[in-house]
């Protein structure tokens, strides 16, 4: 089978079920997004500073972003075939609490990378998870979609956060603290603020 179809140089692309839409659509934005992240994970799991426990998190995590790509490429809901399920959500919220209890609390917001290669690549992938969670929040308002998809979404960006924490402090390395400037431009001297509910977990 070759590599290149052809059918897509009209600038259409086909979803599951066998609809044509743009490729700018927000649809295809969506998914697109997740296979960013995904590339991004497997660029985390490609250096050596990845500790082991993480590449297995991490191995799951890139089979289950399969799964979404394929929800969000299948508009027909009445189509359970595969599907996105409350318990992969659930996974993750058990993961982040297995990694977190290793780490000390957030006192302040921090800087992402600047430490270990593996946190900063773990960074860079979180912020692309906001991004695609952002775009299937933003497909949501228009069409229906699996809603569990989002929700996983907004779990991965914060497990992603933890695991990065976690690579920084297993390989001793600080976390650098974002210090805010004052009214007149001048950065305030010592930490920042502890981050507060709804915070973001002191994710920039």
């Amino acid at each position: 089978m070759k590599i290149y179809t052809r059918t897509g140089d009209d600038g259409n692309t086909g979803l599951q079920g066998g609809l044509r839409i743009s490729k700018s659509h927000v649809r295809i934005a969506a998914y697109g997004a997740i296979d960013e992240a995904n590339a991004a994970l497997g660029v985390v799991l490609s250096g050596e500073q990845c500790p082991e426990d993480v590449r297995v998190v991490l191995g799951r995590i890139q089979n289950d972003l399969f799964v979404l790509g394929a929800d969000l490429s299948n508009p027909n809901l009445g189509d359970l075939g595969i599907r996105v399920t409350p318990d992969m959500a659930e996974s993750l919220e058990k993961t982040i609490d297995r990694f977190e209890s290793e780490l000390p609390p957030l006192a302040n917001f921090v800087l992402p990378g600047g430490g270990t290669a593996a946190a900063s690549h773990l960074h860079h992938a979180r912020a692309v998870v906001r991004r695609a969670e952002s775009l299937a929040v933003e497909l949501s308002e228009s069409e229906e979609i699996n809603l569990h998809c989002a929700i996983y979404l907004n779990r991965l960006s914060d497990l992603l956060f933890v695991l990065a924490r976690v690579a920084d402090q297993r390989a001793g390395r600080p976390e650098t603290p974002w210090v805010p400037p004052l009214r007149g431009g001048t950065p305030e001297q010592g930490p920042s603020k502890a981050p507060q509910e709804g915070d973001s977990n002191g994710k920039l």
